[in-house]
């Protein structure tokens, strides 16, 4: 596989390596031990699938408590996915990183714990699968606004279909109000 490291250390984008014939194709889309190798040590707990049409934007989610690391990909269709910095002490707080995830790319994206994430669908629908680091505590569910512009992201989707509670998302402003609460910022991955 080939590892590609994002302007923010820690986030990464992967390339598997795919074998294809005139049957198909074959690719390992997780091995432990490679990906440890690769800067990514955690223990994945929790698969989750989605499924979402074209315009719709989950996110930007993040947990305090119990912060999750994701391992993303798509299987069916193409979304723009996103990570946000949201570390307490980060020297790249606030900043993001995207990435075009698609069934015909292949890519994985890996966002470490500490981020906020979320996604835009591009085509006419996506499967979304994502492995989770920790367990999804619906308590402990938040969110960053999705078009907030000290954050500034760059979405494909300019008017996107949202939940109720993604467009009542905080922003980085109050996030930085609250800041003893983030997830501390260390510099060993």
């Amino acid at each position: 596989m080939n590892v590609i490291k994002t302007s923010i250390p820690g986030v990464l984008v992967i390339e598997p390596r795919v074998f294809a014939d005139h049957r198909g194709f074959f690719l390992e889309s997780y091995h432990q031990q490679r990906y440890k190798d690769a800067g990514i040590a955690e223990t994945f707990v929790q698969d989750n699938h989605s499924r979402s049409q074209k315009g719709t934007l989950r996110g930007l989610h993040y947990q305090l408590k119990n912060p999750q690391g994701k391992l993303v990909r798509v299987i069916q269709g193409e979304v723009f996915d996103v990570a946000v910095d949201i570390r307490q002490g980060s020297p790249w707080f606030g900043q993001w990183v995207g990435e075009y995830l698609s069934a015909e790319n292949k890519k994985q994206f890996y966002v470490p714990p500490g981020f906020a994430h979320g996604f835009c669908v591009v085509s006419d629908s996506a499967d979304f699968l994502y492995k989770c680091t920790d367990f999804y505590n619906p308590q402990d569910e938040h969110g960053l606004v999705w078009n907030d512009p000290d954050v500034g992201i760059d979405w494909p989707c300019k008017q996107p279909t949202l939940s109720t509670k993604d467009a009542a998302s905080a922003t980085l402003q109050s996030l930085q109000a609250m800041k003893t609460q983030l997830p501390l910022y260390t510099d060993t991955p």
